[in-house]
């Protein structure tokens, strides 16, 4: 397990005062993902506060049984790989560097690989030779806008094939509707889902919210991102520990402008009672949701 003590190194603790120009700006994101994100925010002369409130760890051990003890090359059964997460790529890949033999043979149909926005980088030509010996047999497949529905879309009728979704084993915190509902809608689309589990996500802890509290306090914090609804889920948690809640804490800080990266997560905020000032209408990296919140403060 990663220790999450430690920030990213584009992180600054101790913020100085701040122009309009100069704001700090809280994110929830876990570790795999905070240094692309703090490194956007810094980039337009902002502070980034990172407060994690869930944790990803990758378990490849699940994918590697799968691919070990069925047939030799496993994925032959299947027409498909669908990832919703940049964390599910690199567990899978983790799994195929520990396999003796490609778990995909060089001959036969098209084989597709989905991905989302910039989570489709980690899908290289390191990958697919560890996946198959022939990389003409192997499509990527990256949907025209970043979300789970229209992944589905772009992989259109499954007419009885199979595909295989490496996707997340949620504890400690309510699975959030995507990916169930991204299940659901494979299998309405005539795809036989097979679902494994690549990673865990896990809440942050009791101290999780405490940053974020101890700068919204002090009047100091202008705007808090969140990157999924995991992530809020989290943060509420943490509230509650601390004995406090969402809605008492919006009314103190008034000021404070609560940004989603994508409708997806903007619809589990809201879900669980944090409303949304700032919704990211290009939501493939982390530069929509920055970009947006630079929008909203030039109004």
């Amino acid at each position: 397990m990663q220790n999450l003590n430690l920030p990213p190194p584009t992180q600054l603790r101790n913020p100085n005062p701040f122009s309009d120009q100069h704001r700090l700006i809280a994110f929830t994101t876990p570790e795999n993902y905070a240094t692309r994100l703090s490194t956007i925010i810094h980039q337009k002369g902002w502070t980034p506060l990172w407060c994690p409130t869930v944790i990803i760890e990758p378990t490849p051990e699940p994918i590697k049984h799968f691919l070990s003890f069925q047939s030799k090359t496993p994925l032959d059964q299947f027409s498909a790989i669908a990832f919703t997460s940049r964390t599910g790529i690199s567990s899978f890949s983790q799994a195929l560097s520990q396999t003796q033999s490609h778990p995909l043979s060089p001959n036969g149909d098209t084989f597709i690989i989905s991905a989302l926005g910039k989570d489709s980088e980690l899908l290289d030509s390191s990958f697919i030779s560890k996946l198959c010996e022939n990389p003409d047999r192997v499509r990527i497949l990256i949907p025209p806008v970043a979300s789970p529905r229209m992944m589905v879309e772009s992989l259109r009728e499954g007419t009885g094939r199979k595909i295989l979704c490496p996707v997340p084993s949620v504890i400690g915190l309510e699975e959030p509707p995507v990916v169930p509902e991204f299940l659901k809608d494979l299998a309405e689309k005539g795809w036989v889902v097979v679902r494994v589990n690549a990673y865990e996500t896990r809440w942050a802890g009791p101290h999780c919210a405490e940053d974020v509290v101890k700068w919204g306090d002090e009047n100091r914090l202008d705007a808090i991102v969140f990157t999924s609804s995991g992530e809020v889920e989290g943060f509420l948690k943490g509230l509650k520990e601390m004995g406090l809640d969402w809605g008492r804490l919006r009314r103190r800080w008034r000021r404070l402008v609560v940004a989603a990266h994508g409708p997806v997560t903007a619809a589990g905020a809201e879900r669980l009672g944090v409303g949304v000032d700032v919704v990211s209408t290009r939501f493939d990296s982390f530069d929509g949701v920055v970009d947006a919140l630079a929008s909203k403060w030039l109004m």
